[in-house]
């Protein structure tokens, strides 16, 4: 049968167009959501979906929902299990993302406070191919900074937050880049528009540290783990200037969506000789292998599901 879209809402699976809210919906109003964006990756010799760290996503959102008090009923196995359940009732055989969303289900539009507000918790699936459209990006500094732990902590995935992703997007789209590189409140590199951000100098591998205005991404750890671990090569977590940026010998961005996308050129100035670097291509190519499934080693990254395509 052809795959059909379904959702996780208000505790049952529904198909998606019925799936609705309020337009009197406090996050709506306030932005008053934690989500995740996670990647299916479907491997068609083997006919199975691998869900890439699943359970760590699960751990992340968690703790976003601490922060905004969203009391969800949901544990990490839960969310896990239903997860799983939800991509073999919609029997896709191809790359998927998969999008949960804690939120505040309140339908109260003039109240600031996040206690005494329900909670509620949604979940949906997509097909979802290449996010950048490009295998190397050129990449502008935009204008908009990071806002820091003191104004809106950008150590979450909080829906509001992303409006200042969203502005320096626009912002190197319409100058006519692929992607913004941000930096935080003292100058300093934080991380792309919706990735994080490495730079290879002499031989090492560097990455802002998470007291920059970063996301504690995911994929970001995965690359740090594999650079250390299967390439044997340094990886510093400290301060990088935007000058260190123009004369780094190779540069890229990391994130669910994003994989492992090469950055080859920065306010109009080539990345080393302007082409995909060395360290770049093998770490992308490893991890295209594992998040497919096809690395037996780091299996237990992966979940495995078999999409259903007989039920309705």
């Amino acid at each position: 049968m052809s795959p059909k879209a379904y959702a996780f809402f208000k505790g049952e699976f529904v198909p998606l167009e019925e799936a609705k809210v309020s337009i009197t919906t406090h996050a709506l109003h306030y932005g008053t959501g934690s989500f995740e964006g996670i990647r299916g990756n479907w491997n068609a010799e083997k006919e199975t979906l691998y869900i890439f760290r699943l359970r760590e996503h699960y751990q992340r959102l968690s703790q976003g929902c601490r922060l905004l008090m969203l009391d969800i009923p949901y544990s990490v196995d839960d969310l896990c299990r239903i997860t799983v359940e939800l991509i073999e009732r919609c029997g896709y055989t191809e790359d998927v993302y998969i999008r949960p969303l804690a939120y505040k289900s309140a339908e109260k539009v003039a109240n600031l406070k996040l206690h005494e507000l329900e909670s509620d918790f949604c979940l949906m699936t997509m097909p979802f191919g290449d996010y950048l459209d490009t295998d190397a990006l050129r990449c502008c500094t935009s204008t908009w900074r990071r806002p820091d732990d003191r104004s809106i902590p950008p150590g979450f995935k909080l829906t509001g937050i992303y409006i200042n992703s969203i502005l320096a997007k626009t912002e190197a789209v319409l100058a006519g880049f692929d992607e913004a590189i941000l930096l935080n409140q003292e100058g300093n590199v934080a991380e792309g528009a919706g990735e994080n951000l490495f730079a290879v100098m002499d031989g090492k591998v560097y990455t802002p540290p998470l007291g920059d205005s970063v996301l504690p991404g995911i994929t970001r750890n995965t690359i740090m783990h594999l650079a250390k671990e299967e390439m044997e090569l340094e990886v510093v977590e400290g301060h990088i200037s935007r000058t260190d940026l123009y004369t780094a010998d190779e540069c890229f961005l990391t994130g669910t969506a994003a994989h492992l996308t090469p950055v080859v050129e920065l306010d109009n100035r080539k990345i080393g000789d302007g082409k995909i670097g060395p360290i770049s291509e093998a770490l992308r190519e490893m991890y295209f292998e594992i998040v497919v499934g096809n690395n037996p080693k780091y299996l237990h990254w992966c979940t495995p599901v078999v999409p259903n395509l007989v039920t309705t």
